[in-house]
């Protein structure tokens, strides 16, 4: 079976006004002198790590096969953030963009700061958190192989995940602005199919040489292959208010992988065709009416191109990997945990819900810390 991983970008918000604050590393300091001094047991997930922001960190989870371990590892890093963001004054939120009006501190790391200079207002601006999905592949030509059967599905992990209605202390009027704001940098996005790991190294290599982007670590794709590690990395998502949820997202990208390669083994290998390749500019499209609707409207269906309620959407994805989620004995979880979401919604529709119900920017940071927590 599969492993997968999970890496989740949290706000660090004043315990009192849950207003950002800039104690990342007081947040990293009491973490490493948690840690055995022979890193025994933190390999290679686990870690508390930096952001690009003061504002933020990170947590790892190792990888996982199973969906309950999957979902402990996610509370316990979510857990052991929080005890060392308390001991810098704060609290730890899983909100993919603040609600405050806020200027972010950029890290105290020369790369960071070049990243600045190089891109301005698009780094300035990128006080965002996501989740990110790692899900082992056998070797990089299998790994594109994945990259290239994810990119029409992709927009309904973003619908489900969808967590960041509002940006600059306004209602943005999208369920997830955190991917517009992502979007502006030069990688961001679908990629077209890459056929073969050759063709996905070429690029890489354009790209470098291009002198747009400083290194590979600047390869944002929508999936890409790690650069560390035998897997490929989903980076869609925003941040997951409920840990549920997130391990729902591994669920369906490892799902996702694997009927990938079974489809592609029914081929015998060959590439999708194209008249089965889906254009990138209707996958951007789906990306946006995604982060625009969430589950509450209408996304365009991977199956047909065509509009059609959220709810049939995600159905079709479930219904897409059920073969897969069937084998790995996560079937019944996935679709219980689809219809629940689906009844209550993503963390944007629980946040207006906060609002709605007369939360201030305060009340509603101190009800998502809770929620991610839980």
């Amino acid at each position: 079976m599969r492993t997968i991983g999970v890496e989740e970008e949290f706000l660090l918000v004043g315990a009192e006004d849950g207003a950002p604050r800039a104690v990342a590393s007081a947040v990293l300091r009491h973490a490493s002198a948690q840690t055995p001094a022979d890193g025994a047991g933190h390999e290679p997930g686990g870690d508390l790590e930096k952001e690009f922001t003061k504002e933020q960190v990170e947590t790892s989870t190792r990888p996982c096969a199973d969906l309950a371990a999957l979902l402990d590892e996610i509370r316990a890093g979510r857990a052991r953030a929080d005890a060392s963001a308390r001991h810098a004054g704060a609290r730890i939120a899983a909100l993919a963009t603040p609600p405050h009006d806020v200027e972010p501190t950029v890290i105290a790391d020369r790369r960071a700061r070049r990243i600045r200079e190089v891109f301005g207002q698009t780094a300035r601006d990128q006080l965002t958190c996501g989740c990110h999905v790692h899900v082992e592949v056998a070797d990089r030509a299998e790994g594109v192989v994945v990259v290239d059967h994810l990119r029409p599905w992709t927009p309904i992990l973003l619908a489900l995940s969808a967590n960041s209605p509002f940006w600059r202390g306004e209602d943005t009027s999208y369920e997830s602005f955190r991917s517009q704001v992502w979007g502006r940098w030069p990688t961001a996005g679908p990629t077209t199919p890459f056929g073969d790991a050759a063709t996905y190294d070429r690029l890489v290599d354009d790209l470098l040489a291009s002198g747009t982007i400083l290194d590979t670590g600047m390869v944002y794709f929508d999936a890409r292959l790690s650069a560390r590690y035998p897997t490929v990395e989903v980076r869609v998502p925003d941040v997951c208010l409920d840990p549920t949820d997130a391990v729902l997202q591994g669920a369906l990208v490892r799902a996702l992988a694997e009927t990938a390669v079974r489809q592609s083994a029914q081929r015998g290998g060959r590439p999708l065709p194209p008249s089965e390749q889906v254009r990138t500019e209707l996958v951007r499209v789906a990306a946006w009416r995604a982060a625009r609707s969430g589950v509450r409207g209408d996304l365009l269906s991977a199956v047909t191109g065509r509009p059609a309620a959220a709810a049939v959407v995600v159905r079709e994805l479930v219904d897409h990997v059920r073969p897969a989620l069937r084998e790995t004995g996560d079937e019944l979880w996935v679709e219980e945990q689809v219809e629940t979401l689906l009844a209550r919604g993503n963390g944007a529709v629980q946040q207006r819900r906060w609002r709605h119900e007369g939360a201030d920017d305060r009340e509603l940071v101190a009800r998502a810390v809770a929620s991610t927590l839980a």
